[in-house]
């Protein structure tokens, strides 16, 4: 998906202009893929524009830097300010957010020690990462012959820009193999995530997600729908998940910052259900588009507005 340029991006304190905000051809992170980061949406409420569970990103970015030793060089509310301060400058009402920490210019070699570590915010109008089409009537996945990524190899846990080198493996394997989306599996054979996703299935009323013991990322939206579903009464499981239980499930959908709440209609050719969105996950999405334009009391703490 094609980015459309804003006026601004926050780096490391300065808001510089966009086509201004260049690194040097031997950025470290360039080459050795050693850097960290996060995607964060920021919705219209009727209250003004608000970035969607902001603290739980940031405090991610910093869980993830910290996996991988980094140490960034603005505190908690300095990062959690910047975001704020980037989204205002650009004056724009609903954005994705992409803070990204690396290490800059300075050395080569694998040791990063010496790098200075640099830190940017970008902001910029982006729809549903599947599209629009997909958010309705779900999308085609397949299951990739690529395995995701092991805590034994690289820390699944953090998003870590090297991690996605996998993902874009099996993205690009689903995509020339003319589906729209790709389901990886871990080491043991069990479903993990998509390359960018979490996902669910419905058996039974009961909704079912991999473990974060699976390799799947903890992610946020993740977290929101399970939140969701247990508020509407409806059991949650996070169980390991067999390939054939993904082709006898009543519904799936994925879920991510980017993705949203994407249901999926088809599984290596298995239609899902009826082949369209199922009750349950349509239910859970509506919901989740309500709390994120704060439209729900009881998810408004969910909510960091940007006034």
């Amino acid at each position: 998906m094609s980015i459309t340029p804003t006026k601004f991006i926050w780096m490391d304190g300065k808001l510089v202009p966009w086509d201004k905000a260049k690194v040097h051809v031997l950025t470290h992170t360039l080459h050795y893929g050693l850097g960290v980061f996060e995607g964060i949406r920021c919705y219209k409420t009727q209250k003004g524009s608000a970035v969607f569970r902001l603290r739980d990103h940031i405090k991610r970015l910093e869980n993830s830097a910290s996996v991988m030793g980094i140490k960034i060089p603005y505190s908690f509310e300095e990062l959690v300010n910047a975001v704020k301060r980037v989204i205002k400058a650009n004056k724009i009402g609903e954005c994705y957010i992409r803070p990204i920490v690396y290490y800059g210019y300075g050395v080569m070699g694998l040791d990063p020690t010496g790098s200075p570590v640099n830190v940017a915010i970008a902001v910029w109008p982006w729809g549903t990462y599947l599209g629009e089409e997909g958010l309705k009537r779900g999308v085609r996945a397949m299951v990739s012959s690529w395995l995701r990524i092991d805590s034994r190899m690289l820390p699944p846990h953090s998003k870590t820009v090297a991690n996605y080198t996998n993902s874009i493996l099996a993205k690009l394997e689903a995509v020339k193999a003319g589906y729209d989306e790709a389901i990886l599996l871990n080491i043991h054979g069990f479903v993990a995530e998509g390359p960018g996703e979490n996902i669910f299935l419905v058996k039974d009323g009961v909704l079912i997600t991999p473990p974060l013991s699976s390799s799947a990322l903890g992610g946020i939206t993740r977290d929101s729908i399970i939140k969701i579903a247990q508020d509407k009464g409806m059991p949650v499981r996070e169980e390991n998940v067999s390939r054939d239980q993904l082709y006898e499930a009543d519904e799936a959908f994925f879920t991510g910052t980017a993705a949203e709440v994407t249901p999926i209609r088809e599984i290596d050719g298995h239609t899902i259900g009826n082949g369209k969105m199922g009750k349950i996950t349509g239910d859970l999405q509506h919901t989740f588009f309500e709390a994120v334009r704060g439209k729900v009391a009881k998810y408004i703490s969910w909510l960091d507005y940007v006034e």
